[in-house]
């Protein structure tokens, strides 16, 4: 199984002890990200697991923002008028599409090199998106209709004040979707034991005791004035790829408001 590569993409901001001024960041992630930055786009690459999850992930996100904001489901550009963060978005995977979706696109991811590849990458797409390099911290004092964080907590320092950011970034009315891999024995063996161990994404992408289970996730948001509104599974399997699901044993996306 290569659900592994989940976290590949938006790992981001993490770090709390380079000297950033950025808490949330952990260097030795930021590193570890930052060092696959050239091959982000490469869908052979080291992140060739990340670019065949996307499009399940980009469903799930126009599923729940068509929901909570009454979207029209046949619009190619529903996200017009609607101001959107992406946190630790990589080289821009994620922030590309929904750019193309019509939203107003932020994105910040904690490796330098990555902010650099997806700023070149958006200006030979003709795509105008506000790239910065840091933590959650890049964006104090802002506020967005749409917030999203992918596979990005469970490599920070500190997962409840990660929360807490994210929750601030999130306007009045807005929608926070994230996604992280649950800690289950079924984890282990998939992304780390199997996705790892035969080289499917590079070796020390996770660290299992830190993966987060859905009810501890649930706990984070609830402490910061969230309820979660929908939680969604995400699937592997060798013939048909990755897909949402109702088990949440391997990885799982969780859509939350302002209670």
């Amino acid at each position: 199984m290569a659900d592994a590569t989940v976290t590949t993409d938006t790992v981001p901001s993490p770090a709390g002890s380079d000297g950033s001024g950025h808490a949330s960041v952990v260097a030795r992630e930021a590193a570890h990200f930052g060092a696959m930055a050239s091959e982000w786009w490469d869908p052979r690459g080291s992140s060739a697991m990340l670019h065949r999850l996307n499009p399940v992930r980009l469903r799930y996100i126009r599923e729940q923002a068509d929901r909570h904001f009454d979207l029209d489901p046949a619009s190619f550009t529903p996200l017009t008028g609607k101001t959107v963060l992406d946190v630790g978005c990589g080289a821009g995977l994620l922030a590309e599409p929904l750019k193309r979706l019509g939203g107003a696109v932020t994105a910040v991811d904690a490796a330098a090199e990555n902010i650099a590849v997806a700023r070149d990458h958006a200006a030979q797409s003709g795509l105008v998106i506000d790239y910065r390099a840091g933590g959650v911290e890049a964006v104090e004092g802002e506020q967005f209709d749409l917030v999203t964080c992918m596979e990005v907590i469970e490599h920070v320092a500190d997962p409840a004040a990660f929360v807490a950011g994210l929750a601030g970034a999130v306007a009045d009315g807005g929608l926070l979707i994230m996604s992280t891999p649950n800690r289950t024995p079924v984890s282990r063996l998939a992304m780390i034991t199997l996705a790892e161990g035969t080289g499917r994404i590079p070796r020390g992408t996770h660290d299992w005791d830190r993966f987060i289970t859905p009810e501890e996730l649930g706990e984070m948001l609830a402490a910061v004035g969230f309820t979660v509104r929908d939680t969604r599974g995400i699937a592997f399997s060798p013939t048909s790829g990755f897909a949402l699901s109702d088990s949440l044993t391997l990885n799982y996306l969780v859509t939350a408001t302002r209670t």
